[in-house]
């Protein structure tokens, strides 16, 4: 959900003043790094999850203050939209029975939050675009009563001087206007972290960037927006669109934006995430703390409202020790919570191994095809073609098969991961290839055999759901 703010509107003398408790905590963290004060813990991870709300017509329902009200769940938490809200977990040592571990955790909670909807004739839902959702549901009176989104929105507003427009091409073409930031309720996620010793951060940022592309074809559950069949994932550039702010200049001259794949891999230091985050994005949200700086408490919020699809984030462990996790961003919410950790599993297990060529050979493969494959992979999901460490053009579902996959169980294995949990989770990818059914396909698929009834797909979809069943075996 990110930080919670007390103010919602700024004077210059707000801006000034953060910028400047800013940039000391950026210098403060640069220095820390450089001494290597940072927490040295062996891998944890955690991940969060998103979700909606519906009534019993498959429709958006905008109760998620009465719902997490009586829901007795501390790792539960409101997002954008009155009808989204967003599950947490206890990080877990990354090793062993990891998966199993986090599994049980979101099962438990899942049931919790599934049992409480139905308790008020409603209904909890893992996708990631709402298939029944339309424009008219995103507005501001449907969004959660936080401090935080009311200011994010007209920080935004403030910055564009005019409407966020959203211009998608897929099978078909969305172009609307819109006059808030509440497109942005329309993306539902997980997002996987990792806390990892600082020197080993920047290879496997590096490692996440070149992994984005698979992980992002195996999970695709968002294919359709307001009606129309666009991108595999259309999260993606509904997202980069909702919250644009306008393209910066970047050290090298191109543009950065707020929401997107970043500017090129780091060459040292996770520093360098952060020094760009001061030099070349406007501060949105300038609430100053009364924290010292060792709480990185401006740098956080600050870079809450930089939203790569791969980001470092600033944490703290238990004695107080700031350490440093990696979120990785590309992932849609469920479509069930098997489904949602067999994705973090192969998320981790193949950038770890990424991460292990890097340290020992260098860079693979260029940033350009690394961002490229990317939104091929997005679009096209498993039916794209990704260039890959040969510098030759591969079917993505072919080289998940032959490399891909036997690259994350040697990634896991080496994370000491217990050899069932490896085989168990990997085993839901593999099963999705063998049926070529992910989310997004199974969505397409009943949408071709029942002329778009999104209605009775949304009720299907819950129905297999919450049959526990992963997708790749759904009918």
């Amino acid at each position: 959900m990110g930080q919670e703010i007390t103010l919602t509107r700024f004077e210059e003398d707000d801006f000034i003043a953060f910028r400047q408790k800013l940039a000391e905590e950026t210098a403060l963290l640069k220095q820390l790094l450089a001494r290597k004060a940072c927490s040295q813990r062996r891998p944890v991870a955690g991940f969060e999850i998103e979700a909606w709300l519906v009534d019993q017509a498959m429709r958006p329902a905008p109760i998620n203050r009465q719902y997490l009200a009586t829901l007795n769940e501390p790792l539960a938490s409101a997002e954008l939209a009155k009808f989204n809200f967003e599950l947490n977990c206890d990080p877990e040592p990354l090793t062993d029975q990891v998966f199993s571990r986090l599994h049980a955790q979101l099962e438990r909670t899942w049931q919790n939050a599934s049992r409480h909807a139905e308790r008020m004739q409603h209904n909890a839902l893992m996708i990631g675009i709402l298939p029944t959702l339309a424009q008219s549901d995103l507005h501001l009176g449907n969004m959660s009563d936080l401090h935080r989104y009311q200011a994010l929105n007209e920080q935004v507003l403030r910055a564009r001087g005019k409407p966020l427009h959203i211009d998608i091409s897929g099978a078909e073409h969305l172009k609307i206007d819109h006059h808030d930031v509440m497109l942005e309720a329309a993306t539902t996620s997980l997002q996987t972290h990792i806390q990892l010793p600082p020197e080993l951060a920047p290879p496997f940022y590096n490692a996440s960037i070149i992994a984005s592309a698979a992980i992002v074809a195996v999970s695709a559950n968002s294919p359709f927006l307001f009606g129309k069949e666009l991108w595999q994932e259309t999260r993606i550039p509904l997202f980069e669109q909702a919250v644009e702010t306008g393209g910066f200049a970047g050290a090298a001259g191109g543009p950065l934006h707020r929401v997107g794949f970043g500017s090129g891999y780091l060459r040292h230091s996770v520093i360098e995430c952060f020094e760009e985050n001061l030099a070349h994005f406007p501060v949105l949200l300038p609430v100053t703390q009364d924290t010292g700086p060792e709480q990185f408490a401006h740098l956080r919020l600050h870079n809450g409202t930089i939203w790569r699809w791969n980001r470092p984030l600033v944490g703290f462990d238990s004695d107080g020790t700031p350490h440093i996790r990696i979120e990785h961003r590309t992932p849609a919410s469920g479509p069930t919570p098997l489904d949602a950790i067999a994705n973090a599993a192969f998320y981790f297990g193949l950038a770890h191994n990424i991460c292990e060529q890097i340290v020992r050979q260098g860079l693979p493969l260029t940033f350009p095809d690394a961002k490229d494959n990317f939104y091929q992979a997005a679009r096209h999901g498993l039916d794209s073609a990704i260039v890959w460490f040969d510098g030759s053009r591969h079917r993505i579902d072919q080289l998940l098969r032959t490399e891909l996959l036997p690259r994350a169980a040697d990634g896991l294995h080496a994370f000491g991961v217990n050899a069932a949990d490896i085989a168990a989770y990997l085993g839901i990818i593999r099963q999705r290839l063998a049926s070529k059914q992910n989310g997004s396909h199974w969505q397409r698929r009943f949408a071709t055999e029942h002329d778009r009834n999104f209605t009775e797909m949304t009720r299907t979809y819950l129905k297999n759901q919450n049959s526990g069943k992963a997708v790749g075996e759904w009918r």
